[in-house]
């Protein structure tokens, strides 16, 4: 298997029809075997029986007894995908699957490649509303706080990653909601994995499932939960200082 597509779905039933059949016929347009895997965050509407539609055409379905977030739903995903590249992918295409051509031309010399609205090649054709994009801006300067300054847009839904780097790196997240793309590229650094940002086709989907209040002080104290615990992992991996006078194992001291 070359290509997962993991597409993470909560309430929509309305628009997966039609981003499954889009998917469908661009992978078929594609020489090499393919999946999409679509999973149930504990919807409240028919978006598993519009997914279990497509079972016959080999879109594999994985359901959540309930809702537990976007990034516990790419995690469940990932962790039955058999591809050796996973593309993660929304299920209101708001950035064209197409685009993945775009991410694969930089993977081969990295592990991951984002996709991102805010880079010079970017394409923005239906832009979010201003409060939206001012919040944007505002919670990359928070990421400074983790080391991520460098990255322009962590949280575009369209990232394609390495398969074993995919599932190793999703196998050890904490984080289940909307800031798992922060811990996924903490992590992701700090085992010295190479990552690339690309511009992006994008356009801003009515009806986005964000609470724009709600979630974004979610998402801020994941950041801080998560600059606590790398404060604290830092802390465990410095040297203590050796008193004078006392031996250390190789012999040395004061």
């Amino acid at each position: 298997m070359k290509l997962s597509v993991v597409i993470p779905a909560f309430n929509e039933g309305a628009r997966l029809g039609p981003s499954l059949e889009r998917v469908l016929a661009y992978l078929a347009t594609r020489a090499e075997p393919s999946e999409v895997i679509v999973v149930d965050d504990g919807s409240g509407d028919d978006t598993a029986a519009v997914a279990a539609a497509f079972a016959e055409r080999g879109v594999r379905l994985v359901r959540l007894p309930e809702n537990r977030g976007k990034g516990a739903a790419l995690g469940a995903g990932v962790a039955v995908s058999r591809g050796a590249r996973v593309l993660l992918c929304d299920a209101d295409l708001s950035t064209p699957i197409e685009e993945v051509e775009r991410l694969e031309e930089q993977l081969a010399g990295s592990e991951i490649v984002i996709g991102s609205r805010s880079i010079a090649a970017s394409e923005i054709t239906v832009r979010q509303p201003r409060f939206r994009e001012w919040m944007g801006r505002v919670f990359n300067r928070i990421l400074r706080l983790v080391g991520l300054a460098s990255f322009r847009d962590t949280q575009c839904g369209f990232k394609l990653l390495r398969g074993e780097v995919a599932r190793e790196l999703f196998a050890a997240l904490r984080i289940e909601r909307f800031a798992f793309d922060v811990e996924l590229l903490w992590l992701a650094q700090r085992r010295g994995l190479r990552i690339a940002e690309v511009g992006v086709r994008w356009a801003d989907s009515a009806g986005s499932r964000v609470h724009p209040v709600r979630d974004s002080l979610n998402m801020l104290l994941d950041v801080l939960a998560l600059r606590w615990r790398a404060w604290r992992e830092e802390g465990r991996r410095r040297p203590r200082a050796v008193p004078p006078g006392v031996e250390t194992p190789n012999g040395t001291g004061d």
